[in-house]
């Protein structure tokens, strides 16, 4: 999936439908000259409802149309015959999907389930018909109400990424080109930092056609959760993930310190990303050599006896194979475990 077909933030306005008026219609047949009021009840306005799809990764769809509305339902008619409901609008967006009110910026709801439905604008009633109105004081009324007008508003829809692994680093950490090799994505890779403006999904084979969803998040800095850089236009990604691949370059100053500023910067966002398992991938680990490899791996089992970590290069293609199986080990203990 390129960039540029990747949207994850989208206004849209909605509007539902009015109601149906209510008929003020007088009973009148052969044998029957003043039969009285019969007139039907109006239809009510069509509801705006938000339906979850799993055949949708991105809110690309919103590019092209950002109006919805409802249909409006039918008058009511003679022999209390009341009126068509208008026709409900579905719209349809991928799970992990979070609907937001534009004015307050509150959440509304989060879809998480294939064929969820969630009615964001309920249409307007539709108007009653004249022969609820008629009383032994009043028998023939010749009024009936005219149906409410339905609801209009904006919406933010933001969407979180579902993949089952996650890449966090810092900018320029070779984020991309890990996708790439591992995936048939092709996102955009060059030397600068902010190369990734949105993320990227890739799917990564595994052995005997199994696979796995890597997504490649931007770049994380300091100060992000208070939304330096990118913030949380990409933090939130990272909610969705099952597991977080911290990708270090070897040649860091400091590989504890760098893992450090990206844990705090999850931890300010949300404390919860914590719970969720890590791996720590040292990428471009070419520039080493042997002795290098052996030093730096006996620190880090210092610094992180409880975090498995592995030494990779997505251009030499060392160490890949390796962390594939690391994640797959991972990723197949949590699902017996959630099972």
């Amino acid at each position: 999936m390129t960039e540029g077909n990747f949207v994850d933030y989208v206004k849209i306005h909605v509007t539902s439908g009015r109601g149906g008026k209510g008929s003020a219609h007088l009973r009148r047949e052969k044998f029957v000259a003043k039969g009285g009021p019969d007139g039907g009840d109006g239809g009510r306005g069509g509801h705006i409802i938000i339906r979850g799809n799993k055949n949708l990764w991105t809110l690309y769809h919103f590019k092209f149309k950002q109006h919805f509305k409802a249909g409006h339902g039918a008058d009511g008619g003679k022999s209390r015959s009341s009126g068509a409901s208008g026709k409900d609008e579905y719209i349809e967006v991928p799970m992990g999907t979070v609907v937001r009110d534009t004015d307050s910026n509150k959440v509304l709801f989060e879809i998480t389930e294939d064929g969820e439905e969630k009615i964001i604008l309920e249409g307007g009633l539709g108007g009653r018909g004249n022969w609820h109105f008629k009383s032994p004081t009043n028998q023939t009324p010749r009024y009936a109400q005219p149906g409410l007008e339905g609801s209009q508003g904006q919406l933010v829809l933001e969407l979180k990424v579902l993949a089952d692994v996650g890449l966090v680093g810092f900018p320029n950490a070779g984020k991309s080109t890990l996708l790439s090799v591992l995936s048939s994505a092709k996102p955009k890779i060059a030397d600068y930092e902010f190369t990734t403006l949105k993320p990227n999904l890739g799917i990564v084979p595994y052995r005997e056609f199994q696979s796995f969803v890597m997504a490649d998040i931007p770049g994380i800095i300091e100060g992000a959760a208070e939304g330096k850089g990118l913030g949380h236009f990409f933090l939130r990604h990272i909610e969705r993930n099952a597991l977080l691949l911290f990708l270090i370059p070897a040649d860091s100053k400091d590989v504890s310190k760098e893992y450090d500023i990206l844990l705090d910067e999850l931890k300010r966002y949300n404390p919860e990303l914590l719970d969720k398992d890590r791996i720590i991938a040292i990428s471009k680990s070419d520039m080493l050599d042997d002795e290098l490899i052996g030093e730096m791996r006996a620190e880090l089992e210092k610094d992180f006896a409880e975090i498995p970590f592995v030494f990779i290069s997505s251009v030499a293609q060392l160490g890949l194979q390796e962390l594939k199986d690391l994640l797959w080990k991972t990723l197949n203990n949590n699902a017996e475990i959630s099972s």
